[in-house]
């Protein structure tokens, strides 16, 4: 197994949706999706979401696994997790193995139940950890299921917004505490974000790729102080060691590398540093070179640069 500097360097770390090539490094913060086959359902009756719920109740204690958010709609599925230990392949692989042997049994059914591979979504940093949870919990709003994200029974949304919400094996706290503050403070902004969440335009996360990082973008614009809050908290790079910068001091340190010179030592470490941080991010050279306004030469030079 690679470790996780080795996928860095090679750009393999990525946080667009990916059916193969699955990250399982332990405790990598991930956006899982499974859909149906064409337009087939995935659940039809109330035993159907239960027996899911139970399922992935069981899995993450029996194999470790940390969940953060859920929500199952009648034809696809969003779970926000991070496993303890290298095996994400094995747990999803159980998970909707076991769903699709009970499904098909009782619906009298043959053939596969879901179209393809898990798709993964690895989260890089806080505020697309935050913007991913807003996404899943008001997926059925925009599906247009339920006016009210919260009146939606199949998902952990009761958990962000409802002060007397039980305890339970989905763990909010994780993404919660990036809104600072104590926990009513912390699940009233999160109230606020999805209210407008919903009301804004996205695409589609099961055929847009981009469709969370255009939420996240979108929300940044509306709550500046809430996601500068969010970016000081560094709990993705904590938990996996992978400290990246998030989209806006990405796009602040591009346009300050743009606007300087690049003789003196500092500067052309700072340079380095950026392209390395674009790579992980899954950008090809050619991309950075346009990015950065150089030529791929220069890319590669600064690539090779010590210190």
């Amino acid at each position: 197994m690679m470790d996780l500097d080795q996928l860095i360097q090679e750009g393999k770390v990525k946080r667009i949706f990916r059916a193969k090539q699955k990250l399982t490094l332990p405790h990598i913060v991930s956006h899982i999706t499974q859909r149906a086959a064409g337009k087939d359902l995935l659940f039809i009756e109330d035993s159907d979401y239960l027996y899911m719920l139970s399922n992935i109740k069981e899995i993450a204690k029996s194999r470790s696994l940390d969940i953060y958010a859920f929500c199952l709609m009648p034809n696809h599925i969003h779970i926000l997790l991070s496993p303890q230990r290298d095996e994400l392949h094995e747990v999803m692989r159980d998970l909707f193995s076991r769903y699709a042997m009970m499904f098909n049994r009782k619906y009298e059914r043959k053939g596969h139940l879901f179209a393809g591979p898990y798709r993964q979504a690895v989260c890089l940093d806080d505020s697309y950890l935050l913007a991913a949870s807003l996404y899943i919990h008001m997926n059925p709003a925009r599906a247009g299921l339920v006016s009210n994200p919260r009146n939606y029974r199949w998902s952990s949304v009761k958990l962000f917004y409802d002060q007397k919400a039980p305890r339970s094996f989905v763990k909010p706290d994780f993404i919660l505490r990036l809104l600072g503050g104590n926990e009513a403070k912390q699940k009233k902004v999160y109230s606020d974000l999805l209210d407008k969440s919903v009301s804004l335009r996205t695409g589609d996360v099961i055929e847009q790729k981009e469709a969370v990082r255009y939420l996240r973008k979108a929300l940044v614009k509306i709550f500046p102080t809430v996601f500068a809050g969010v970016r000081r908290k560094r709990q993705i790079a904590q938990r996996t060691g992978l400290d990246l910068l998030d989209e806006e001091e990405l796009e602040q340190t591009i346009k300050a590398s743009r606007s300087s010179g690049a003789r003196s030592p500092e500067t052309k470490k700072g340079r380095r540093f950026l392209v390395e941080q674009l790579i992980a991010r899954g950008y090809k050279r050619k991309d950075i070179a346009v990015m950065l306004g150089v030529s791929v030469k220069t890319v590669y030079n600064i690539l090779r640069e010590k210190g």
